[in-house]
C-alpha cells in the first residue's frame, strides 16, 4: 500500500520544534507509521529551485495539508500573500483534505493578517485549538485516525457492517432477495412474509440505514458482488499430483454472490473426487457415495467463506490434489482462538456476522461454532484421517483423500478402463471432450435411473448449483446422445424428465464392469 502522504504547513520560524516532534511522532508510532509519510520544510534537501515553489509541487502531491497557524503571518510576496497561506489555498483548489491545528493565543497577539487568514480558513474547514506540544499531538493524532476510519483504512467495526460508499439498493438483486425469503422462512421460520419490501428485509437483517448498504448486502445479494469487492471470488484448482506444479489441469475462477460462491466451489471438488454408485436392494434411490463426505467439503467452504478476511488482497483458493483437498481462507483466528481449540467445543465468534446470520437462516450454517467439530466427525465416520487446521499466513483447512480399492460398492467408475470407454464413444460422437465434461456425462450415465427430473438427477449427486449442472452435466449428456428429453419439442416443460438412450444403456453396462479396478 502506498503511504498517505502528509504535508505539514506552518511559518517556518515560528513552529520549528513542533514540525519536527510531529515528523517524529507520526513516522515512528506503530500505527500512524504504517500509514502516513510526512513531509516538513527541515528534511528538503539543497537545490536551485525556489522553496516557495519546490513547496506548492509538495503540496500538489500530498494527501493531507497539515496547518499550524500561531501569531507570524511570515513573509510576504510581492502580492502581500504568505507561502503559508498560499499552500492553504494551493491544498484547496487541489481538493486535498485540509486539518488545521491553531495555537491557544488571544487575537491581539496574531498578526492582523495571520487572524484575517484563521478567519477564513474557519469558513471552508473546521480547525482545533492545541495549548501545548502533548495536547497538539492528541489532536493530530485523533484527526488522522479519524480520516483513517472515513477512508476505512481501519475500522472499528466489522467489514461486513462497513456501509459502502460505491453502491446502492440497486445495485442488490432483487430475485435473490426474494428468494432467500422463501428458503429462509422455509428452513428456519424467518418471520417476515414473502411480501415484505426488499428495504424491510434488509433492515430486520442490519444491512441498510438511511438508504446506506454495508458490504454484507452486496456480498449476499449483489448483481455483481466482484464489482464493488474485487477479491471476494474463489479460485478453485485440480492437481493430480500432491504438490502444485504447473500446468494445472483443471483452473476455474469463481464470481457471484455467497450463496453462489459456496455452490461452485462444493460442485467443482465433487465433480473431481472419486464416486460410488451402489444397488437398490436396500432403496428405491440409487445410493451414491463420494470419497470425501459432501457435507464435510461444504462446511469448510462456507467456513472460509464467512470467515475471511475480505479486506485481504488474496482470495479464498480450494486445490485437490491426489491425497487431499486444501482450502486457503485469507484470514486469522480471532484472539483467544487456536487450532487446537477448533478440534474440540467453542464458542463461535464470528469475522462477519452480518454475513453469517443470512447464511444460517438459508441453511448453510447449521449450529454456531460447531463447523469445524463436524468436519472431524463426518471425516471420522467415513474412515479417513483426521482433518487439519493451520494458521500461517493464510487459515488452511486439510481433508485427507484414501485412494484404495473399493469392493463393496456395484459399480466404481473413476477407473482406466471405464475413462477409455467414455473418452472413445463420446469423442466419436462430438470430437473432443475435455476430461472434466467426460467425467460429468459418465457420472448422469451412472445414476440415471428410468425417466428423472433436472433437480431429482442434481440432487443425486449432490450438486447445488443449478446453472452448473445444466452447463456442464445436462446439456453435454444430452449433446452426446447418452440421453433425452421425454418432451423434446419443448425444453423448459414443468413436467420435462430424461432418460437413457439406448447408446446410453451401452455406455452403463461397459461402466458397470468396471467394478473393482484399481483406481
Amino acid at each position: 500500500m502506498n503511504k498517505i502522504k502528509v504535508f505539514i504547513s506552518s511559518v517556518q520560524s515560528e513552529f520549528a520544534e513542533e514540525r519536527r516532534l510531529l515528523f517524529d511522532y507520526i513516522t515512528t508510532d506503530v500505527l500512524l507509521g504504517r500509514f502516513f509519510d510526512v513531509f516538513i520544510f527541515e528534511n528538503l534537501p539543497a537545490g536551485n529551485h525556489a522553496s516557495s515553489e519546490v513547496f506548492l509541487n509538495q503540496v500538489g502531491h500530498c494527501d493531507i495539508y497539515l496547518g499550524l497557524f500561531g501569531k507570524s503571518y511570515g513573509h510576504e510576496d510581492a502580492d502581500g500573500v504568505s507561502p503559508t497561506e498560499k499552500e492553504f489555498d494551493h491544498a484547496g483548489r487541489h481538493f486535498k483534505t485540509r486539518l488545521v491545528f491553531l495555537s491557544n493565543h488571544d487575537l491581539s497577539d496574531r498578526h492582523l493578517k495571520e487572524s484575517a487568514f484563521i478567519k477564513k480558513a474557519e469558513q471552508v474547514i473546521v480547525r482545533r485549538q492545541f495549548t501545548s506540544v502533548s495536547d497538539l499531538k492528541s489532536v493530530v493524532y485523533a484527526s488522522l485516525i479519524r480520516y483513517l476510519e472515513e477512508k476505512e483504512y481501519i475500522r472499528t467495526g466489522p467489514f461486513d457492517a462497513t456501509f459502502n460508499p460505491a453502491a446502492n439498493i440497486n445495485d442488490l438483486d432483487q430475485d435473490k432477495i426474494s428468494e432467500f425469503l422463501h428458503i429462509a422462512r422455509a428452513k428456519r421460520g424467518f418471520p417476515l412474509s414473502a411480501e415484505s419490501s426488499t428495504e424491510i428485509v434488509l433492515t430486520h437483517l442490519n444491512l441498510l440505514d438511511h438508504s446506506r448498504i454495508c458490504n454484507a448486502a452486496i456480498l449476499l445479494f449483489g448483481k455483481q458482488p466482484q464489482h464493488f469487492l474485487i477479491n471476494s471470488e474463489i479460485r478453485c484448482a485440480h492437481f493430480h499430483g500432491t504438490e502444485i506444479v504447473k500446468p494445472i489441469p483443471s483452473y476455474q475462477v469463481y464470481k457471484g454472490d455467497v450463496f453462489q460462491l459456496v455452490n461452485q466451489a462444493v460442485d467443482f471438488v465433487l465433480s473431481k473426487i472419486n464416486l460410488s454408485v451402489g444397488t437398490r436392494d436396500l432403496s428405491t434411490q440409487v445410493p451414491v457415495n463420494y470419497e470425501l463426505p459432501p457435507a464435510a467439503v461444504s462446511e469448510a467452504i462456507v467456513n472460509a467463506v464467512a470467515h475471511r478476511d475480505y479486506t485481504s488482497n488474496g482470495s479464498i483458493q480450494v486445490m485437490l490434489f491426489k491425497d487431499r483437498l486444501e482450502i486457503w481462507n485469507p484470514g486469522h483466528l480471532p484472539f483467544g482462538l487456536t487450532t487446537e481449540k477448533l478440534r474440540h467445543p467453542h464458542s463461535s465468534i464470528p469475522t462477519n456476522p452480518l454475513l453469517a446470520e443470512p447464511m444460517y437462516l438459508e441453511g448453510y450454517i447449521e449450529r454456531f461454532g460447531t463447523g469445524t467439530g463436524d468436519i472431524i466427525r463426518l471425516c471420522k465416520e467415513k474412515g479417513l484421517k483426521a482433518p487439519e487446521y493451520i494458521q500461517e499466513e493464510n487459515f488452511k483447512t486439510i481433508l485427507w483423500r484414501i485412494l484404495t480399492d473399493v469392493d463393496d460398492v456395484a459399480t466404481i467408475f473413476t477407473g482406466q478402463a471405464t475413462r477409455q470407454a467414455t473418452r472413445q464413444a463420446t469423442r466419436q460422437a462430438n470430437g473432443t471432450y475435455k476430461e472434466e465434461v467426460i467425467e460429468a456425462i459418465r457420472r448422469i450415465v451412472l445414476v440415471l435411473e428410468k425417466e428423472m427430473k433436472r433437480v431429482e438427477i442434481q440432487e443425486l449427486l449432490r450438486l447445488k448449483d443449478r446453472e452448473n449442472f445444466v452447463s456442464n452435466y445436462l446439456v453435454p449428456s444430452l449433446d452426446s446422445a447418452y440421453i433425452e428429453m421425454t418432451i423434446p419439442e419443448i425444453p423448459t416443460h414443468q413436467d420435462q424428465r430424461y432418460r437413457l438412450t439406448e447408446k446410453g444403456m451401452k455406455l452403463k453396462k461397459k461402466l458397470k464392469k468396471s467394478k473393482g479396478k484399481k483406481l
